[in-house]
C-alpha cells in the first residue's frame, strides 16, 4: 500500500508506534538519533507519549497528528519524539511526574516539550484542535512553545532546571540521564527497580507524592522483575499498589 508519508517510526516493531508511521508528522523514536539532532540544530523537543488502548491518543492523532497543516508547524519547529508507554515505562514515569508538577494532574496522550538537552519545561494530556474544554487548541500550545523558546529563553532554562531538580529530589527517580542511557540490561532493569522503589509509598501504595496518579506500567514492571528475580519487594509494593487502585479515588487525596 502506497502512503503519502512515511516517517522513522516505520522500521518500530510497536503497534503503536507503527499507527503512527505514516502520519505527516516526521516521528522519531526515543533514541540518540533524535536526541542529538535536537542539540544540533538548537531545537525543543516534543515528546508524545500513549499506548494502543488510549481513546483520547487515538483522537488527537486523527485531529492533529494527521493534518497536514500542524505537521508542518511541528517539523518546522520542534523534533517530535513518539514514544509507546508500553515499551518505556521508564521515560514514561519521568515525563509523567513533570507534567504532574507542572498542572497537578496527568494522563495520556502525554504531551511534554523538552528543552534541547531533554529537560522539560511545559507538558500537558490532550490538547483539541480548536481551543475548547478550558484548553489553548493544540496548534496555538505549538506557536507560543515555539515563540517561548525563541524569546523567553533564559525562562524556559530556569523553568526547565527547577523542574529537573524537583523532580530528582521528589522522586529520588535518577533524572533524565537516566531516560536517556538506559538499557535493556539486567543491571539497568534491576536500577530501574531500585529507583523505582525507593519512592514508592509503602503506606498508601503508589509512587511519588500527591497528586497521584495510578501508574500502572510501572506496577506491571514490578510485577515482571519479582517474576524474573524473585525480589520481594517488588511484588510487595506492586500488590499493596494495586490494592489501593481497586479501592479508587484515593491517589488524588494522598499526602506525603
Amino acid at each position: 500500500m502506497n502512503h503519502p508519508h512515511t516517517n522513522k517510526l516505520a522500521s518500530e516493531t510497536s503497534p503503536y508506534l507503527l499507527q503512527h508511521a505514516h502520519n505527516p508528522v516526521d516521528w522519531y523514536p526515543w533514541g540518540n538519533e533524535a536526541l542529538e539532532l535536537a542539540k544540533q540544530e538548537d531545537k525543543p523537543i516534543l515528546v508524545s507519549i500513549g499506548y494502543s488502548a488510549c481513546h483520547w491518543c487515538h483522537v488527537m492523532e486523527r485531529e492533529s497528528f494527521e493534518n497536514e497543516e500542524t505537521a508542518l508547524v511541528m517539523n518546522e519547529n520542534f523534533i517530535n519524539i513518539k514514544i509507546d508507554r508500553e515499551e518505556r515505562p521508564d521515560i514514561d514515569h519521568i515525563y509523567m511526574d513533570a507534567v504532574q508538577a507542572m498542572t497537578g494532574s496527568g494522563g495520556w496522550p502525554l504531551n511534554v516539550f523538552l528543552m534541547p538537552d531533554g529537560r522539560p519545561f511545559f507538558g500537558g494530556t490532550y490538547f483539541p484542535p480548536e481551543p475548547a474544554y478550558n484548553r489553548s487548541s493544540w496548534p496555538q500550545t505549538l506557536l507560543a512553545v515555539k515563540q517561548a523558546f525563541a524569546e523567553r529563553r533564559t525562562e524556559m532554562e530556569s523553568q526547565a532546571e527547577n523542574l529537573t531538580q524537583h523532580i530528582k529530589s521528589t522522586n529520588q527517580f535518577g533524572g533524565i540521564e537516566l531516560a536517556q542511557n538506559i538499557s535493556s540490561t539486567s543491571q539497568s532493569l534491576n536500577q530501574i527497580a531500585e529507583n523505582t522503589l525507593k519512592q514508592a509509598d509503602t503506606l498508601w501504595g503508589g509512587f511519588g507524592r500527591a497528586p497521584k496518579f495510578p501508574q500502572t506500567f510501572t506496577i506491571t514492571f514490578l510485577l515482571r522483575h519479582h517474576h524474573f528475580t524473585g525480589d520481594q519487594r517488588c511484588l510487595d509494593q506492586a500488590l499493596l499498589s494495586l490494592d489501593k487502585m481497586i479501592q479508587g479515588g484515593i491517589y488524588d487525596q494522598l499526602g506525603g
